[in-house]
């Protein structure tokens, strides 16, 4: 059981480090495709700079080794910035597949790897 929940951590670690950092780089450069996503929303161009900036520090985050109490940290933000652009194109009527799928599977994969982190990335409580 043990070998399964790693190999699902890293399989879904993977997938939202590759994701993360592959569109925050695309938010960051502000490629067309990413202004024509946030063009339904009425977001301002700025902000791809802002939530770009975040999910590439998350992506590397999660990826890199130590910083539990991090890690916890980056976890919840891209939680948050992806609830909350799937929310953003419910909310606004922008109902295309396209938009949704991306942000309803990143938080999925959020999650598992969360879920499916091994100790030596778990943040210890003192009681």
């Amino acid at each position: 059981m043990k070998k399964r929940n790693l190999i699902v951590y890293w399989i879904t670690t993977a997938l939202v480090a590759i994701g993360m950092f592959g569109s925050g780089m695309a938010q960051i450069m502000q490629t067309k495709q990413m202004t024509n996503l946030i063009a339904p929303l009425g977001y301002p161009a700025y902000f791809l700079y802002i939530i770009g900036t975040w999910k590439v520090l998350g992506a590397i985050t999660i990826a890199a080794p130590r910083l539990p109490l991090v890690k916890e940290w980056a976890y919840a933000g891209l939680f948050f910035v992806m609830t909350g652009a799937f929310m953003s194109h419910l909310l606004s009527g922008d109902y295309n597949i396209k938009a949704l799928a991306g942000p309803l599977f990143q938080t999925v994969f959020i999650i598992l790897s969360w879920y499916f982190r091994p100790a030596s990335r778990k943040l210890v409580s003192i009681n």
